[in-house]
């Protein structure tokens, strides 16, 4: 059985120790710690290894993961980001999915999400399995029924599965800043996008949606500058290149994301993320 260690968190144990407390072999721990970082924080080289309470909880969470059906790399992924455990789906996971937004459900639809984020990752996850079950949740419409209730409960679980996943490791790098155009308020791809970058390590502040162009000048202030500025517009209507005057002034790298921005003419230091990848090929 798999116990944490409770009592000082600045006390060490060698790798020995903690494999013989965790049930695994010795090398599967030098092994993990190799190929997925998860090991001693504090290591330095020349120096024996030693793990701390903080280090064994992260394996203790690895461990669960991988015993609830997760690869070990995704369940390090996981542990690292401290995404909760949750079982895995079954393979007909979308069917399920759709099914339990049809119901309203909106606790079987995030358990399933985030059991998807622990096994795939946010990118194979938003791409297979978030964006179809919208284009399905559309395809289903009618004149007398336009399933707005079913889309709006599927992108609040989906949106607080994503909140889950926490940065994978730290970044001293500025954060990227996210935030929707005024009047623009669908803020769920943003909160893929912001899934994405913790996960890959990388530190972002969400402002969220219709944020004015005064507002955001002045977040680009405090912050000073942020690395980055990504501004959201879903529609057409909402896709106001003036929303980039702030970031462009800022000398900051200024994306913009949304099926709004694609007949806009852009700013030449704009740059235009069709998608999650583009955005993460920009901003990584």
């Amino acid at each position: 059985m798999v116990r944490a260690m409770h009592s000082n968190a600045e006390v060490g144990y060698t790798v020995q120790a903690v494999a013989e407390r965790l049930g695994i072999a010795t090398p599967t721990l030098r092994s993990w710690n190799r190929r997925y970082g998860i090991g001693p924080n504090g290591h330095r080289p020349g120096q024996h290894r030693h793990y701390t309470e903080a280090d064994i909880d992260r394996l203790v969470h690895m461990l669960q993961l991988i015993r609830a059906g997760a690869t070990p790399q995704s369940a390090a992924r996981a542990s690292a980001a401290e995404i909760p455990v949750e079982p895995l789906p079954a393979p007909d996971d979308f069917d399920s999915v759709l099914d339990a937004a049809f119901r309203l459900d909106g606790e079987t639809v995030r358990s399933i999400v985030v059991a998807r984020l622990v096994r795939d990752g946010v990118r194979t996850t938003w791409t297979d399995l978030c964006r179809p079950l919208f284009a399905a949740v559309l395809d289903r419409r009618t004149d007398t029924d336009q399933c707005i209730d079913v889309e709006h409960l599927l992108s609040n679980a989906t949106a607080a599965a994503l909140q889950q996943v926490r940065r994978a490791r730290t970044d001293n790098r500025p954060p990227v800043l996210l935030a929707c155009t005024s009047n623009e308020t669908h803020t769920l791809a943003l909160e893929a996008l912001r899934a994405a970058l913790a996960e890959l390590g990388l530190a972002t502040i969400m402002i969220g949606g219709a944020v004015p162009p005064g507002a955001l000048s002045a977040a680009i202030h405090r912050i000073d500058p942020p690395r980055a500025v990504v501004l959201w517009a879903q529609r057409t209507e909402t896709a106001k290149t003036a929303a980039f005057r702030a970031a462009l002034r800022a000398e900051v790298v200024a994306v913009a994301g949304g099926p709004g921005w694609e007949i806009t003419e852009l700013p030449i230091a704009v740059r235009f993320a069709e998608s999650l990848d583009a955005a993460l090929d920009i901003l990584c």
